[in-house]
C-alpha cells in the first residue's frame, strides 16, 4: 500500500469514528433529555399521589371532630371533594386556571384545553402536562375540603355540592391563574420573566393564600352565612362545648396532613432537578410544624386549660399552612419563628370568631385563612437573599428584614388584600344567594337528630347486637 492510499484509508476510519461518536452523542443526549422528562414527570406524579393522601387526612381529621350523628355526612363530603372536584377540574377548572399559558395576555383568568381538548396520549409533551394536571388537581380538591369543616352539622348536602362546584369551578381557578399560571398579574413566574407587580410578584411557593387563604376565606363565609349549630351559644354569649367525638381519628388525620406536606411544599419545585431546594421546603416544612403545634399547646395550657391534644392538633396544621408560602425561601431558625408567631394568630383568631358568635366546627378559617395570611406576610419579612435566588427571577427584592427592602412585602400585601376581596365577595354571594333560596341548612329538626340519619340512611356506627359469634 502507497503513502498515499494509507493516508486516505486513515482518513476514511476518522470520518467513520467521527460519525458513530456524533451519533453515539446525539443517542445519549436523546437519551438524557428524555431521563430528566421522566423523572420530572414521575416527581410531579409522585407529589400528587402524596398530596391526594392529604384527603384521608382530611377525612380522619373531620370526622374525628364532629359529633358521632354527623359522621357519614362529613365522609360524604370529602369522598365528592375528590370525585365531583376531579370532574369540574378536569372541564373547567384546570382551564381557567392554567389554561392558554404562555400568551401573556390573560392576566385575570385561562381558557383553552377544556376537556383536554388537543391533548392525546401520543402527543409531545402529553406526559408532563397530565402529570402537572394531576398534581393541580389535588391541590384544588384540598381548597375545596377546607370549606367542609366550617359548615359541618348543619349544611344541606344540596348546598354542599353547589358550593364546592362553584369553589372548584370558579373562584379558586381564578386564584390559582393570577399567582401560578406564569401570566397571571399576581405571579411570580411571569411569561417575560418580569413579574406584573415588581419585584417576585406576590411569593406563594406552594399556596399559603392562593390555597388555603382561598379555602379559609369560604370557610369563613359560609360559617357566617349558616350561622352557629343549634345550641352553641348561649343567649348571654356563653359558649356551650360541642367536643368532637373521636380525637384518635383527629391525631391519625393530623399525622396523615402533616405527611402529605411534605407532597405540598417540597414537591412544588415542579422538577427533579431542584433537589437542594425541595431538601430544604422538607426541612422548614417540619420546623414549622413543630413550632407551631408546641406553641398552641403552651399558649393553650398558659391560658389555664390542661394540656390538649385538640390545641396541639390545629396547632402543627396552623404552622404548616404558615410555612407553605416562604418554605424554599427561609433559613431554619425563620421558618421555626413563622410557626411559633402563627400560634398565636392561630388561638387568638379562633377565640375572636367565638366573641362574634361565629362557629367554625374545626376551626378551618383560622388555621387557613388567618394562618394564610401570617404565612404571604412571613415572606416578605423573612426571606433569605440567596435563597430567593435559587427559587424565584428577581435578585434585588426579598424579605424586609432580612435586607430586602419593602417592595416585596408590599407585594405580598397586595397578594393578601386580593384574595381576600375575590373570596369573600365571590363565595359571600354564594352562600347569600343559597340563603335566600332557603337551601343552605337543614331544618333544627334533622340537625338535632343528626345528618346520617336524617340525610344519608342512618349511623356510621351500628353498635346493636346482632348475634352471637
Amino acid at each position: 500500500m502507497t503513502t498515499a492510499e494509507l493516508t486516505a484509508a486513515v482518513k476514511s476510519l476518522n470520518a467513520t469514528v467521527i460519525a458513530q461518536a456524533a451519533t453515539i452523542a446525539e443517542t445519549n443526549t436523546h437519551v438524557l433529555t428524555n431521563s430528566e422528562s421522566d423523572l420530572d414527570i414521575f416527581w410531579l406524579l409522585f407529589g400528587a399521589y402524596i398530596v391526594f393522601f392529604m384527603q384521608a387526612g382530611f377525612a380522619l381529621l373531620e370526622a374525628g371532630c364532629v359529633r358521632a350523628k354527623n359522621t357519614k355526612n362529613i365522609l360524604l363530603k370529602n369522598v365528592l371533594d375528590a370525585c365531583l372536584g376531579g370532574i369540574i377540574w378536569w372541564f373547567i377548572g384546570y382551564p381557567l386556571a392554567f389554561g392558554d399559558p404562555g400568551s401573556g395576555t390573560q392576566s385575570f383568568i385561562g381558557g383553552k384545553d377544556f376537556f383536554f381538548e388537543g391533548r392525546t396520549a401520543g402527543q409531545n409533551g402529553s406526559a408532563t402536562y397530565f402529570a402537572f394536571w394531576l398534581f393541580q388537581w389535588a391541590f384544588a380538591a384540598a381548597a375545596a375540603t377546607i370549606v367542609s369543616g366550617a359548615v359541618a352539622e348543619r349544611c344541606a348536602f344540596g348546598a354542599y355540592l353547589v358550593y364546592s362546584s362553584i369553589i372548584t369551578a370558579f373562584i379558586y381557578p381564578v386564584v390559582v391563574h393570577w399567582g401560578w399560571s406564569g401570566e397571571g398579574w399576581l405571579a411570580a413566574y411571569y411569561t417575560t420573566k418580569e413579574a406584573y407587580l415588581g419585584a417576585n410578584g406576590m411569593m406563594d411557593f406552594a399556596g399559603s393564600g392562593i390555597v388555603h387563604m382561598t379555602g379559609g376565606c369560604a370557610a369563613l363565609m359560609g360559617a357566617i352565612f349558616l350561622g352557629p349549630r343549634t345550641g352553641r351559644f348561649r343567649p348571654d354569649g356563653t359558649v356551650v362545648e360541642m367536643k368532637g367525638h373521636s380525637t384518635v381519628l383527629a391525631a391519625l388525620g393530623t399525622f396523615i396532613l402533616w405527611f402529605g406536606w411534605y407532597g405540598f411544599n417540597p414537591v412544588s419545585t415542579l422538577a427533579f432537578q431542584y433537589m437542594v431546594v425541595a431538601a430544604r421546603c422538607a426541612v422548614t416544612t417540619t420546623l414549622a410544624a413543630c413550632a407551631g403545634g408546641s406553641g398552641v399547646l403552651i399558649i393553650h395550657v398558659a391560658m389555664g386549660n390542661p394540656p390538649d391534644v385538640g390545641p396541639a392538633l390545629n396547632g402543627i396544621l396552623a404552622g404548616l399552612v404558615s410555612i407553605t408560602a416562604g418554605c424554599p425561601v427561609m433559613e431554619p431558625w425563620a421558618a421555626f419563628l413563622t410557626g411559633l408567631i402563627a400560634a398565636p394568630v392561630y388561638y387568638g383568631s379562633s377565640k375572636m370568631l367565638l366573641k362574634l358568635r361565629i362557629d367554625d366546627p374545626l376551626d378551618a378559617s383560622p388555621v387557613h385563612f388567618f394562618c394564610g395570611i401570617w404565612g404571604v406576610l412571613a415572606v416578605g419579612l423573612f426571606a433569605d437573599e440567596e435563597f430567593t435566588k435559587q427559587a424565584y427571577y428577581d435578585t434585588k427584592h426579598w424579605g424586609a428584614l432580612m435586607g430586602g427592602g419593602g417592595k416585596q412585602l408590599g407585594n405580598q400585601i397586595v397578594g393578601i388584600l386580593a384574595i381576600t376581596a375575590w373570596v369573600s365577595s365571590t363565595s359571600g354571594l354564594t352562600f347569600f344567594a343559597l340563603k335566600m333560596a332557603k337551601m343552605l341548612r337543614v331544618s333544627a329538626e334533622d340537625e338535632n337528630e343528626g345528618l346520617d340519619s336524617s340525610h344519608h340512611g342512618g349511623s356510621a356506627y351500628d353498635f346493636q347486637v346482632t348475634g352471637k359469634a
